[in-house]
């Protein structure tokens, strides 16, 4: 009995020795192959940015002469030309209530908290994308109790009508060596992608930062009309009384009297309808900066201020300025890689796989070594014939050059809008003095037009005729102002507001996992 003990634990010693031969072995031609794959070729074309052909300065510059002649009034780019702006943006205009709303709108602007949550998940994608790099291991245990029929006599099985127990604790480990790039590509599309979604949360983040300056500027300038036509209404109020006087004292006619009350009561309506606009502004605001409506308010004050010198920099930095021109080359960038994928799949594919654990009838056995059982193999797939592959390449490459068609449209657009938007602000403010001259001139032609019609010499049509001109010079004069600090918020916007690419995270940043605060559910 002690001899057949002594050779039992002689063949078990034997079988360790054996399964650690084994598992070294396997240990070894795992890192060789690991080895070979981390050293494996990436085939595909490789990534090189456009290059994009800036001119040297921008045609709406202002000419040295207009830059001579600011003190009087033309509106002129910062000094020196090569100057930039950096941060926040919105305090090159001096308006505190503006600066307190954008800070507001930064923190709880709903479209902005989108994006980001757009970001995030391509962040996670990341993760996933990278998670292709290590094996994947799993684990089964299951217990089976059966019983197969008796009455199988033609029947292969075995033991047939018996009752059948099986305990198991199985493990399943696989992994694909990256041999032709396939997941390195998949990565680098991940990472790409995630960068594009940063730059379209900074293009947004503009966009609403810009509305929010226009409307601002926009409620201001209704502010502005108002006063203009509370001012006129008081005005055209003084002139019904002395039309009224001269009509009770024989000099004038009753129909003075009603020309002089239908121009009181036209001024005093068109006063009320510019209420609509500045409450629409101001519930566009607060939806902005993330408030309801019914309990926002911005207090009363006319536009007054001019739009202050803009930094516009030189035209090659507008190339990394802008986030939609980082978001188009970023596109480009993650539609190569896929290119790389495509032509990964015309290689052999491989994959190792090794399963293994403990099955027994009996659970008291469940652990024994005689219990064990395991496989390990490599597998090779090798694509004689997919007729979907040249396809599918073709259409990554369609892909790609339709991205790069996109990128140069969105450079030579982004010039079109600081070219238009400069050219915008320096016209208008040209046009503003020409136009506070015609306000000058027809309030000249009106004072002297009432004294004579005071003293009996012209009808008062004249001075109806004089007032409507005065009014739609003096609304013209408000509205140009208006449009001009419009034009001015929007060039800031074209020219990327305070952003550069160098805040654009990188494809290293991107792929960390976000802050445990960041996949808090938010309720």
């Amino acid at each position: 009995m002690k001899n057949v003990d002594k050779m039992k634990a002689a063949v078990n010693m034997q079988r360790a020795r054996t399964a650690r031969r084994q598992l070294r072995s396997i240990c070894v031609w795992g890192m060789a192959l690991m080895c070979c794959a981390m050293t494996g070729c990436v085939v595909g074309p490789k990534y090189h940015a456009p290059v994009t052909q800036a001119p040297t300065v921008y045609k709406e510059t202002p000419p040295a002469q207009a830059v001579q002649n600011a003190d009087a009034g033309t509106w002129t780019v910062a000094q020196p030309q090569d100057a930039m702006l950096r941060g926040n943006w919105w305090e090159v205009f001096h308006e505190p209530e503006l600066n307190a709303l954008e800070d507001q709108l930064n923190i709880n602007n709903q479209n902005i908290k989108l994006y980001f949550q757009n970001f995030m998940e391509a962040r996670a994608l990341v993760g996933e994308a990278r998670a292709l790099y290590y094996p994947t291991a799993t684990g089964a245990p299951s217990f089976t109790r059966s019983l197969s029929s008796g009455n199988l006599t033609n029947s292969t099985t075995a033991n047939t009508g018996k009752l059948f127990t099986m305990y198991q604790l199985p493990a399943t480990v696989s992994w694909e060596p990256d041999v032709w790039g396939r997941i390195r590509n998949t990565v680098h599309a991940a990472e790409y992608s995630a960068q594009v979604s940063a730059a379209d949360l900074e293009n947004e983040r503009l966009s609403e930062q810009v509305a929010l300056a226009e409307y601002f500027f926009e409620i201001h300038g209704q502010d502005a009309l108002v006063r203009l036509y509370t001012e006129t209404v008081e005005a055209d109020r003084k002139t019904l009384e002395l039309t009224q006087t001269l009509y009770e004292t024989g000099v004038d006619d009753k129909v003075s009297v009603v020309e002089a009350q239908s121009t009181l009561h036209s001024a005093e309506s068109a006063a009320t309808n510019l209420g609509i606009l500045r409450a629409q502004y101001e519930h566009a605001i607060a939806v902005l900066v993330g408030r309801q409506a019914s309990n926002f308010s911005i207090p009363v004050r006319p536009l007054t201020v001019a739009p202050p010198p803009i930094p516009i920099g030189i035209p090659s930095q507008l190339l990394e300025r802008r986030p939609d021109i980082a978001a188009a080359e970023r596109t480009m960038a993650a539609a190569n890689a896929e290119i790389g994928v495509a032509y990964a799949a015309f290689y052999p594919n491989l994959v190792l796989s090794a399963s293994g654990g403990t099955q027994s009838s009996a659970f008291s056995h469940l652990l024994d070594w005689p219990s064990r059982f395991w496989s390990i193999g490599p597998t090779i797939s090798v694509p004689l014939f997919n007729a979907a592959l040249n396809p599918t390449l073709h259409e990554y490459v369609a892909i790609y050059n339709a991205d790069l068609a996109n990128y140069r449209q969105t450079v030579l657009t982004a010039f079109q809008q600081v070219e238009d938007y400069m050219a915008q602000v320096r016209i208008l403010s040209q046009q503003i003095q020409q136009q506070r001259q015609a306000v000058a001139s027809a309030e000249d032609a009106l004072n002297l037009e009432i004294g004579r019609y005071e003293t009996g010499l012209d009808p008062y049509i004249n001075v109806v005729l004089l007032q409507t001109t005065l009014l739609g010079d003096q609304q013209t004069l408000a509205n140009l102002q208006v449009e001009q600090m419009m034009g001015a918020v929007e060039l800031v916007g074209s020219l990327g507001g305070g952003w550069n690419t160098a805040q654009l995270p990188t494809p290293a940043q991107v792929a960390k996992g976000p802050a445990k605060a960041e996949t808090k559910i938010q309720q």
